[in-house]
């Protein structure tokens, strides 16, 4: 099983490690502050930095790449259609990648970003994606740049993925999008007894990632645009009648925005 690590950062980020304790080496995704990483690497002095992944342009996701970059001489891999500071190896939709010796999907999940890109290891027994601002635990990112259509096909790909996928998100929104998810749908039990833990393990300053692509579907309203109960809410909400799928979505993005 892969090894993460995540290490908090600013207000509500996670800069998360991936080891290879085989060769002592590690890479780091979406550094937007160099000094967690530099402060861990110092108490792991047999640990050495190879590779920084990037999933978007965002200063809270590259603002710390270059002071470890100078210090470390690591590669950085980041999406092709943005401007990555530092950038050795531009990436695009479709191209695989290997890491440690584990094989990396390059997905591209426009929307939070118009070049965001998300990283899928397809191992077995233990797939897992990092998934930067695009697929939060119970909710999703904000559309900053793409349109709630593109937003909508970018999630739909990422549901596609298996079930037992493990989901890595860059920021400890849980809490928040429970509490929106439940008031999408208040008669989901999922949604009623996730938020009941999620409530409990951040009032024990706990982190709650990462979460898994299965609960997800149960429990996030952006990856259940199709279900009845969702579209009806958010025909509601918008005060008209709504179709499911991205007109749903876009009804719900709205709806989360002003929540």
């Amino acid at each position: 099983m892969s090894t993460f690590i995540a290490l908090p950062a600013f207000n509500d980020n996670y800069i998360w490690l991936l080891l290879d304790e085989q060769r002592h080496k590690v890479a780091v995704i979406d550094p937007g502050d160099a000094r967690p990483v530099v402060v861990w690497l110092g108490r792991h002095p047999e640990y050495s930095l190879s590779h920084i992944l990037v999933t978007h342009h965002h200063p809270d996701h590259v603002g710390g790449i270059n002071t470890l970059k100078a210090g470390t001489q690591c590669k950085v891999w980041g999406p092709a259609h943005e401007t990555i500071p530092g950038r050795d190896r531009a990436l695009e939709d479709g191209e695989r990648v290997n890491l440690f010796g584990l094989e990396l999907e390059v997905i591209a999940v426009p929307g939070h970003t118009l070049g965001h890109i998300a990283f899928f290891c397809d191992n077995a027994d233990d797939p897992w994606l990092l998934s930067g601002d695009t697929l939060f635990a119970g909710g999703c990112g904000r559309l900053f740049e793409g349109t709630p259509e593109q937003m909508h096909q970018s999630l739909s790909r990422l549901a596609a993925l298996p079930d037992n996928t493990r989901i890595y998100c860059a920021h400890e929104y849980t809490l928040a999008n429970l509490r929106f998810a439940h008031a999408v749908e208040p008669d989901n039990d999922d949604i009623r007894i996730r938020l009941e833990v999620v409530e409990e393990l951040r009032a024990a300053d706990r982190m709650t990632l990462p979460t898994d692509l299965a609960l997800e579907k149960r429990t996030n309203p952006f990856l259940r645009s199709e279900c009845d109960a969702v579209t009806q809410a958010a025909s509601t909400q918008a005060g008209r009648s709504l179709a499911p799928g991205p007109e749903t979505f876009a009804a719900v993005r709205k709806w989360k925005d002003s929540f």
